[in-house]
């Protein structure tokens, strides 16, 4: 069996999905969800249960035991091979030791690259759409955003990137010109005058601090409990402004159009020792700011 130790929000969630998911299928071994990590209140809970996921949430004597938590039964189910090994993720880009495994493990990283799951794309985008359809008004906007041709999706992340000191230090939070400069190159490939729909976890400031040309709509229904709706609304657009956020990474990467324009920054983390050179998918313009 393949188990996954998930953690983080639902755009980090996703990627470990995809990941263990795309493995599960390579080697035709079951996955299974490791949910321990969300026993006690964190920032983002777990948030996958409105998909129809290929995978089995694991309880109990069903998990092996943690190493911090209790190393003595955890020494004893290594000698015992009762559970797969512990692999962890050697860095934050791609990992070829994870992607090639071929035997049971018990996985724990971000995996934050499309390397892991591109060759089961499609398995992977059906299973990451949500399993209910949308309520009557995300219903609407997913209506008139599939009826505009000219859609372009922009996500402003701030929330805690700007509030948790630790966050802002590790992310930091993308400028004014990047976001000048990703939709300059969007809309010269497009050729005409994109309709911009704007989402963030802080709409309100948005609206008060970046002016932003042309007809701009900002959502901003979906509370953070109904996050993936903003994903889907985000996935029916014909391009994409994404932040440097994982959020938005699957907004873009949950929309199939071969021709489709994804700006990207060129800068994912503010700290320089944190860098992951897979985290843009191809064909993603990667924009300075």
């Amino acid at each position: 069996m393949i188990i996954l130790r998930m953690k983080g929000g639902l755009g980090n969630q996703m990627f470990q999905y995809a990941m263990g998911r795309s493995l599960s299928l390579r080697t035709g071994q079951p996955l299974g969800l490791d949910l321990r990590h969300y026993d006690r209140a964190r920032e983002h809970g777990y948030a996958m249960g409105q998909y129809d996921l290929a995978a089995t949430v694991l309880e109990g004597a069903d998990l092996p035991a943690l190493p911090r938590k209790n190393p003595v039964a955890y020494a004893f189910s290594k000698v015992t091979g009762r559970f797969p090994p512990l692999l962890r993720e050697k860095s934050l880009g791609f990992d070829p030791d994870i992607a090639g495994h071929t035997g049971p493990a018990w996985l724990e990283g971000y995996f934050q690259s499309e390397r892991y799951f591109s060759d089961h794309a499609d398995t992977i985008r059906a299973e990451l759409t949500p399993a209910s359809p949308p309520d009557p008004e995300n219903a609407r906007w997913l209506a008139e955003i599939k009826q505009e041709r000219n859609a372009v999706s922009l996500h402003v992340r701030r929330g805690d990137y700007v509030r948790n000191l630790k966050f802002a230090a590790h992310h930091g939070s993308c400028t004014p010109e990047y976001y000048a400069r990703a939709l300059e190159h969007v809309t010269e490939r497009m050729g005409a005058t994109p309709v911009l729909y704007v989402f963030s976890d802080e709409p309100e400031w948005v609206v008060a601090n970046m002016p932003l040309p042309g007809e701009v709509k900002v959502v901003r229904h979906n509370d953070a409990m109904r996050n993936y709706e903003d994903i889907r609304l985000m996935s029916a657009c014909r391009h994409h402004i994404i932040a440097n956020s994982s959020f938005s990474w699957w907004g873009a990467w949950m929309n199939p159009r071969a021709n489709k324009v994804v700006a990207a920054p060129d800068t994912w983390f503010a700290d320089p020792a944190n860098v992951n050179p897979d985290i843009w998918a191809q064909g993603w313009a990667r924009i300075k700011g």
